[in-house]
């Protein structure tokens, strides 16, 4: 199965989760990789006519934690198609609450909230700590954003002991439940050098202190989680305005199984198809010469917000996409002037022959429930990118997006499998349909196969990240000759 096929990909890979516990710093590891490879960053609320020019690659973010990149062949014309893969970049995690200062028997808690359809019970008993971003004053009395990762363990959601309360099956509450520990409250004062005493009466002395519309983040959280953020931002805990932090697991993703053929991770739901994305377009612009002969446009955009549906200002389900898509048709090829106008229909024209990948990750049979999945349609770790099919759209799949990327695989040899879930079952959805819907382009839904979706730490194949790459770096090579090949209307 992985004769050929390279594991080194698949280290790369690991090296980026490692590097990205948040939608936010998985944005910040693709904007480095893209800059590294020639993209220059452009800014939604600039004009792009007089800076996106045929040759030429760049890149875009929304909320720091979307973004959309794009390189423009040089034989490009207004209202040519643009070959584009969706995916995204947020994965199942708990939320810090916005007043989060918990205190209980004697232990400091952290308030959290649930985001997404995460396998909470994989949460208990996990070394935790926070990432994400804060938005911090500078001495100039402006706000900026900073990320955060803290790289030590600091919180652990405890499990109760078997002997006193043998549940089966295990369940909680999530409000009463689901909170972290994240210390001992008597450690924390004797630190402070204070006792219980003197800090009940600060609290009675901030009752005189000057109108604020909010508590301060040092009364709204444990100060200590204030200050460890401050630290990591290299600023004033007093500076920390805001932040939005999330809890992730502090082990490590890594190569396991007997000959190092699987990975172990959090987040592989959808960084693992992300990074494929990303890595597919920077190396099929490595030739020099790749874009002499391209008249489409090479696309990726790896939105936020997928777990939780979408419909925000970073999501799929917003304008982000069919805006800039908007802008790119009608971008004057080189034998236009900037003066020259494109047709009035040139974003038609191009939504009309372009194509959209979905990428989300897919389901691997799971070899202690294997009853629980379509006996013809069981998809194997390792053994190439899942296409997925629906019957009742839940996936964007149709004939000639089958046709299509298999001779995409075929230029590299990359195998493919099918999936479809079992009558007895419901099935997800994904950027896909709406997308399709929305803008009217063929799409197909697919995605490696992993095991232990949404749970805090996942399964994938080593040799698929080699797969995912090749297949969409061939894509991107091969779609402006097979598109014009395949007659549907």
């Amino acid at each position: 199965m992985s004769m050929g096929v390279s594991a080194r990909p698949a280290h790369d890979f690991v090296s980026f989760l490692n590097a990205s516990p948040t939608p936010f710093h998985v944005v910040s590891s693709v904007k480095k990789r893209l800059a590294g490879a020639g993209f220059e960053e452009i800014k939604e609320r600039h004009d792009w006519a007089s800076v996106c020019r045929p040759g030429g690659k760049y890149y875009l973010t929304r909320n720091t934690s979307t973004i959309v990149a794009f390189a423009i062949g040089k034989q490009w014309k207004p209202g040519n198609p643009i070959a584009m893969i969706g995916a995204h970049t947020d994965s199942p995690t708990l939320r810090i609450k916005p007043v989060s200062k918990r205190e209980s028997e004697g232990f400091i808690q952290v308030g959290v909230e649930p985001y997404g359809g995460g396998l909470w019970h994989t949460w208990f008993d996990r070394d935790l700590s926070i990432a994400g971003r804060a938005m911090v004053k500078t001495y100039k009395g402006d706000f900026i954003q900073k990320l955060v990762k803290v790289d030590r363990p600091i919180l652990r959601i405890p499990t109760l002991a078997v002997h006193l309360d043998r549940q089966d099956p295990f369940s909680f509450s999530k409000e009463a439940q689901l909170f972290p520990i994240a210390g001992l409250v008597a450690a924390e004062l004797n630190r402070q050098g204070k006792s219980r005493d003197s800090t009940q009466q600060e609290i009675i002395s901030t009752k005189e202190a000057p109108f604020k519309p909010l508590e301060a983040p040092t009364e709204r959280h444990h100060p200590r989680i204030v200050e460890i953020i401050a630290n990591e931002a290299d600023v004033d805990p007093l500076d920390v305005v805001d932040f939005e932090m999330i809890l992730y697991d502090t082990q490590k993703a890594c190569i396991g199984g007997l000959n190092d053929e699987l990975i172990f991770s959090q987040r592989l739901d959808n960084q693992g198809m992300s990074f494929c994305a990303m890595t597919g377009l920077i190396e099929s612009l490595a030739p020099p010469s790749s874009l002499d002969t391209e008249s489409s446009i090479r696309l990726i955009s790896l939105f936020d917000h997928e777990e939780i549906g979408s419909q925000t200002a970073q999501g799929a389900d917003s304008n982000i996409l069919p805006s800039v898509l908007r802008r790119l048709s009608a971008i004057p090829s080189d034998i236009f002037s900037l003066e020259e106008s494109a047709s009035s229909t040139a974003y038609e024209q191009t939504l009309s022959s372009s194509f959209l990948i979905s990428a989300d990750m897919a389901h691997s049979v799971n070899p202690n429930y294997s009853g629980n999945y379509e006996a013809k349609h069981r998809p194997e770790m390792n053994k190439g990118t899942v296409i997925k099919i629906n019957a009742n759209a839940r996936y964007a799949t149709d004939s000639p997006g089958i046709v299509l990327l298999q001779e995409v695989a075929r230029k590299q040899n990359v195998p493919l499998q099918l999936f479809v879930v079992s009558n007895t079952s419901s099935c997800g959805s994904t950027i896909g349909p709406m997308l399709s819907a929305a803008l009217g382009a063929r799409t197909l839904d697919l995605g490696n196969p992993q095991l232990s979706m949404h749970s805090i730490r996942e399964t994938g194949g080593v040799y698929d990240v080699e797969y995912g790459v090749k297949l969409f770096e061939s894509f991107f090579e091969h779609f402006s000759e097979l598109e014009g090949k395949i007659f549907v209307d």
